[in-house]
């Protein structure tokens, strides 16, 4: 490996935070995948239904949104939630085109169960590598990474309108 590709791969530098970042989130994202497959529940129709215990009953593109799903997987998800009886679609109080999601009592009840359960797992993995400060840390300066990513993509898309469509960020 040459000396330049090793000092870009080591170090901190850009590519190597970013690696390191991807990696980690990669395998805390299997570890939460895991604990919610013993829910016997695929991982979008569990974020539904969590967003919904969080945030109480929102709009279908709304939840999208939060849970990081597309406008048509999220109609696949609510469908499919609703089906089993968890939610319900609702008219809007005052927008008539508008539907809102709201968990059913059934729906309720078993994500509080589950929600719980799946708290502990990851509790028991942020516990067991960091202590209370160190998690501080992380997240504001994930949170400060983040923030500067945003604010960048804002500025290559004002600069730049051709690689607009390259890069979509979610809100």
């Amino acid at each position: 490996m040459s000396t330049l590709k090793s000092e870009l791969l080591t170090g901190g530098s850009g590519v190597h935070v970013f690696l390191v970042l991807w990696k980690a989130a990669s395998a805390v994202q299997a570890y939460a995948e895991e604990s919610i497959s013993e829910l016997q529940m695929c991982g979008s129709d569990f974020a539904v239904l969590e967003a919904l215990l969080h945030k109480g009953p929102l709009p279908v593109n709304e939840i999208g949104r939060k849970v990081l799903l597309t406008s048509g997987s999220i109609t696949v998800a609510v469908d499919r939630l609703e089906t089993k009886g968890l939610v319900e679609r609702r008219a809007h109080g005052t927008d008539r085109r508008a539907r809102i999601v709201h968990l059913t009592k059934e729906g309720r009840k078993l994500i509080t169960r589950l929600y719980a359960d799946h708290a502990a797992d990851m509790e028991r993995l942020a516990s067991a590598s960091l202590n209370r400060k160190e998690r501080e840390t992380l997240i504001h300066l994930l949170k400060q990474i983040g923030f500067e990513a945003v604010a960048a993509l804002a500025q290559t898309k004002t600069k730049n309108p051709a690689r607009a469509g390259k890069y979509k960020l979610k809100q």
